[in-house]
């Protein structure tokens, strides 16, 4: 539950009104209390935008057309609780915030029949913020239609996944759907100097030396809650190692300010924890450049995204199933050994287990990004089943049906069958595709590692099939 100017409400629905203060975290005590001091986002924010609009409706018919729910995408510590609480603290609204990870049917309908009570009352409205929507239920997002239909509350939902997978679709289709982008190194910067001096922050009571603030800025990753509390972490341990403050005669402490070096900040946190979600749409992101990564061939860059996996915890066996899936779509026949390297990290990962099993996913990770790469087999079976899809299937040719059961030849079947190992090369001259297929080619290898050999064995073969002499043969 943050503390607030105006009234806010846990899950219990217990009202809280209060002012933060100095015992309350940096972070909170930072929060912006006017559009222009939300760091970044400016692309939600230009005069006329919606979301501007609902923060600052110029007169009631702007906030009559203001949208009724509000559905804010992006990831930690960009200011989507922020605007949650502007947009009813600038435009005098009562701010309700409701956790998804512990709120439950029962906790919305309470909190929307007070805000219908209200509303019909007094006219006082309502400003709903549901931080991590995407943890709702199908049955909790549904107990919200009603008040977003009807306006008893201007719903503002925050979460870290992708709307299109995580909130239902009659939500989405009620709300107006904004995306936060991460904040810029410039941004976490320009918020960090500003709590060190403003009264509601530090007030001025350290400073920063411009390597740790580097640092501090390199370890916030783009967060600007993670960034404050860095900050405050490495303000205390600084205020603490320089003892007590002499103080004048007036009885106030001196101006002279504690410096926060590097060494004080690297102290304060031990490591920034790795931005990935295993359950979230962060998840797919790294998944997806990992792969890309690989099928660039930079083995660097792959390396880099399999250490951001393993060091968030993601199973290994999802991780060898990739690898095992890229050897088979990305590298193929130009080198045939990289799935047998990727299917036996696959068994090696399930055999000994994590820490080692890195060891083994790295290993099956280079194999891959370094060798050549080919995908001819994985568009040669995905166009041979475009035609099958289409209808273009054909019956079997009757020299190569079964002709094992009892009346099979008499109909024909194996009549005219060449055995391959009795012709020259073991390639019968002979049709295998059904009729109307005839002469199709699936199958193009490229001229890279050992699907350069392939190509060239595949020209003499096809030239055999079709009862032509083989390059090479002199005939």
């Amino acid at each position: 539950m943050d503390l607030f100017d105006t009234a806010t409400t846990g899950t219990s629905g217990t009202p809280v009104t209060a002012r933060p203060g100095p015992g309350a975290p940096l972070a909170v005590r930072m929060r912006p209390a006017a559009l222009d001091e939300v760091a970044g986002q400016e692309h939600l924010l230009v005069a006329g935008s919606p979301l501007r609009r609902l923060v600052e409706p110029a007169d009631e018919a702007t906030r009559r057309a203001a949208p009724g729910s509000v559905i804010l995408w992006g990831p930690p510590g960009v200011g989507k609780t922020t605007l949650g609480y502007l947009v009813a603290t600038v435009s005098g609204r009562r701010f309700v915030e409701l956790s998804a990870v512990t709120a439950g049917v029962k906790d919305v309908r309470q909190v929307v029949e007070d805000a219908r009570r209200r509303l019909v009352a007094g006219g006082e409205e309502t400003v709903l913020f549901i931080d991590e929507v995407h943890r709702f239920s199908k049955t909790q997002q549904d107990a919200l239609l009603p008040s977003v239909e009807n306006r008893w509350v201007t719903l503002v939902a925050a979460t870290t996944e992708n709307p299109s997978f995580s909130v239902n679709s009659p939500l989405l289709s009620r709300s107006l759907l904004l995306t936060l982008k991460p904040l810029t190194s410039d941004d976490v910067r320009a918020l960090v100097r500003r709590a060190v001096a403003d009264e509601r922050g530090l007030a001025g009571t350290v400073t920063l030396e411009q390597d740790a603030e580097d640092q501090l800025v390199r370890m916030a990753g783009g967060d600007a809650r993670k960034a404050l509390t860095i900050l405050e972490a490495a303000a205390g341990a600084a205020l603490a190692d320089a003892g007590p403050r002499p103080t004048v005669a007036t009885g106030g402490e001196t101006g002279a300010t504690v410096v926060i070096d590097l060494a004080t900040v690297e102290r304060a946190v031990d490591v920034a924890a790795v931005r990935y979600d295993r359950d979230g749409d962060q998840h797919y992101d790294v998944v997806s450049a990992f792969i890309k990564s690989i099928r660039g061939s930079d083995v660097d860059a792959s390396l880099h995204y399999l250490a951001r996996m393993v060091a968030a915890g993601e199973d290994p066996r999802f991780i060898a199933r990739r690898i095992v899936i890229s050897a088979a779509e990305d590298v193929g026949m130009a080198d045939p050994s990289a799935l047998q390297t990727a299917v036996a990290a696959a068994q090696a990962v399930q055999l000994i287990g994590m820490p080692e099993g890195r060891i083994v996913l790295a290993e099956a990770v280079v194999h891959l990004a370094t060798a050549p790469k080919s995908n001819a087999a994985y568009l040669g079976v995905d166009a041979a089943l475009a035609d099958v899809r289409a209808g273009k299937a054909g019956v079997v040719p009757p020299h190569l049906r079964d002709a094992h059961y009892s009346g099979a030849q008499g109909l024909g079947h194996g009549k005219g069958y060449q055995y391959a190992h009795d012709a020259p090369h073991a390639v019968a001259a002979q049709q295998y595709l059904p009729d109307e297929l005839a002469g199709s080619r699936y199958y193009t290898p490229s001229d890279r590692g050992y699907e350069r050999q392939v190509s060239e064995r595949l020209e003499r073969v096809r030239a055999l099939l079709a009862g032509r002499a083989a390059p090479g043969d002199g005939r």
